[in-house]
């Protein structure tokens, strides 16, 4: 029987070093885009798939991550009394149920592998997804729910993917593929950041997974990757063959929010969403590339 998806797992325990001087104080997740922080993208995208339980791997500084999720009472009280039902209403609708979300923390950067590792009692037996909220993807149908159809589809785990440049496969973890119907592919490998005249294919695992626990195991040997990490790629690629494993060319556009330019047109991006904003991002950008 083919459990239901009910859990993530969000690592949100780096630096954010990229975006300094702005994330000395704040965590890079609490990063706006348009006037949402993606780790409020992220728990939608997961929520919109069914999911009902999170857990955030957190590093020092980043309680603010889960108080944004919080009831704020004053601030609600405020906004009641001035008949801010809009504004009020917004913020109802990013709040979690009393013990919807749980943080570990990761106390030793050790890679993206240690840090679901940490999440080991959380996940215990059941299949979860992961979101990196670095990786922004606007779609119609929300990147976790059709990972999370693919799932229920084949039984095992999926992983988003994307073809990249073969010059940048040593950027990513790259697939070996089997059997290909264009948009789900069989996984019989997996490899982390190869050099391009080593890769495999030019399929790139992005941040989206849904993973059966069984990673969890592969992953407490605590072996060192690319980086000297503990590296999650190569947890999943010790599954391959003993149960189904798929990725998944998902329907959307990626961003990487965390770098600069791909943070910065993010923001273009999802602004041209909003019908009241559409026409004066459009107006804008027109006098910019005007004093090009």
């Amino acid at each position: 029987m083919i459990k239901k998806l009910r859990k993530a797992v969000l690592p949100v325990a780096g630096l954010g070093t990229r975006f300094l001087p702005a994330t000395k104080a704040m965590a890079k997740e609490m990063l706006p885009v348009v006037d949402k922080p993606l780790i409020q993208y992220a728990i939608d995208e997961a929520r919109a798939a069914g999911i009902e339980q999170f857990c955030m791997i957190t590093g020092r500084g980043k309680m603010a991550l889960v108080e944004h999720f919080d009831v704020a009472y004053e601030l609600e009280a405020t906004l009641k009394l001035r008949g801010k039902e809009t504004e009020l209403a917004m913020l109802k609708d990013a709040q979690l149920s009393p013990g919807d979300i749980v943080t570990v923390r990761q106390q030793v950067p050790l890679g993206l592998g240690h840090a679901i590792w940490c999440a080991r009692a959380f996940i215990g037996d059941d299949p979860f997804a992961i979101l990196l909220p670095d990786d922004l993807i606007l779609s119609q149908e929300p990147c976790t729910k059709q990972l999370a159809e693919a799932y229920y589809q084949t039984g095992g785990s999926v992983v988003a993917v994307t073809e990249v440049p073969q010059d940048q496969t040593n950027k990513y973890g790259i697939l070996e593929i089997g059997a290909d119907d264009g948009r789900l592919v069989e996984v019989t490998g997996l490899v982390e950041k190869p050099r391009p005249e080593d890769a495999p294919s030019n399929l790139s695992v992005i941040g989206r997974y849904v993973l059966l626990p069984d990673v969890i195991e592969h992953l407490a040997r605590m072996e060192r990757g690319a980086g000297n990490e503990v590296q999650l790629t190569d947890g999943m690629a010790r599954m391959i063959g003993h149960t189904p494993f798929h990725g998944l060319r998902y329907e959307g556009q990626r961003f990487d929010c965390g770098d600069k330019v791909g943070f910065l047109e993010a923001q273009i991006a999802f602004a041209l969403q909003r019908p009241e904003m559409a026409r004066h991002v459009r107006n804008f950008l027109r006098k910019y590339q005007e004093t090009d």
